[in-house]
């Protein structure tokens, strides 16, 4: 990808959608064009790009991935050349209540998406997925990017639906695409009902902290924004047509975590956050581990995680708490 491509980003309002627009529009050697389209669901906020709205080489239009027309027109009249593809169903829980909207947005509307870019030839779609395509690890071993598929949520198997409809646009069409996996994404924006922004809130309001099941389920965590640079290495020095498996190195049980959480914050306030820990039902089909194998990332494309654990959890609860309101 050109340093002055001009890129649609999908879902760019969201959690790590915005944190890549950010990052790009802070990048001295991006001289490129980014539209942000984005449906604006509970998922989405404007806000996230707070200082970047009047930037001039960035427009938002509010749209659905679905709309195959609206997204060929957009193409056409912004002349983009790569097209990022964040916008998700993502939440676990959500899925297992409720799979069909996971099955819409994330099968039907990849689906949309790759019709549409089908129609461009020079046109490069990266796809962002999910280390849960892969389904659950044990005590130790690590994913890589040619594990096999073994989704265990509905959430999990629309994504891992998406992946396979990418590879056949690519087989089918010769398509340029990249596909990348990554671990559990932490950091500011993301929404309230995810694990650690959940655990700040409910903190900082003095509410039960609800763990499932004995909180030994372990997760690696991936600061946003490391994530961001991620995709940025991928789509400047990645080859067409393959998969990068993105980790934080940093393996930790929902409960480890959760003490590191209660520690930073205890740290800058008084509180006795531990008897607020209330262990609930597990969910059903909750993977026990998930950990990616980063070698092929950090070999080809010279890239590794930079923010530690304690520092991006630092920036976390210090964003959170500033957008709770709940200190002076």
């Amino acid at each position: 990808m050109r340093t002055n491509a001009s890129l649609l980003v999908t879902g760019g309002a969201g959690f790590i959608g915005s944190a890549f627009i950010r990052t790009l529009l802070r990048k001295s050697e991006f001289t490129g064009k980014i539209l942000n389209y984005d449906l604006l669901t509970y998922a989405g906020d404007l806000s996230f790009l707070d200082g970047f709205h009047a930037h001039p080489r960035y427009r938002f239009v509010q749209g659905d991935i679905l709309n195959q027309a609206l997204v060929e027109k957009l193409i056409l009249e912004e002349e983009v050349d790569t097209l990022v593809h964040f916008a998700a169903e993502t939440h676990v829980d959500r899925s297992i209540a409720s799979a069909a909207v996971f099955v819409e947005t994330n099968v039907k509307g990849t689906l949309s998406l790759l019709e549409a870019a089908r129609k461009f030839p020079r046109l490069h779609f990266h796809h962002v997925s999910t280390d849960e395509v892969y389904g659950s690890l044990g005590e130790s071993g690590a994913f890589c990017e040619h594990s096999p598929y073994r989704p265990n949520s509905p959430y999990a198997a629309s994504k891992a639906a998406s992946d396979h409809l990418v590879r056949a646009f690519t087989q089918t069409y010769q398509l340029s695409t990249t596909i990348s996996h990554c671990s559990n994404n932490y950091g500011p924006c993301q929404n309230r009902e995810k694990f650690i922004p959940l655990m700040i809130h409910n903190c900082l309001m003095q509410k039960p902290l609800p763990v499932y099941g004995r909180g030994a389920n372990v997760r690696d965590w991936l600061y946003v924004d490391d994530h961001a640079e991620a995709i940025w290495a991928i789509l400047q020095r990645g080859q067409a047509g393959q998969v990068y498996d993105i980790g934080g190195k940093t393996e930790l049980s929902n409960l480890e975590l959760l003490h590191l959480l209660i520690d930073l914050m205890e740290s800058k306030r008084a509180g006795q956050f531990r008897s607020l820990i209330r262990f609930v039902q597990d969910r059903p089909g909750h993977d026990f581990r998930y950990a990616l194998d980063t070698t092929k990332i950090e070999r080809e494309l010279n890239w590794k995680p930079k923010v530690s654990l304690k520092e991006g959890l630092l920036k976390t609860i210090q964003w959170y708490t500033k957008t709770f309101c709940c200190v002076s």
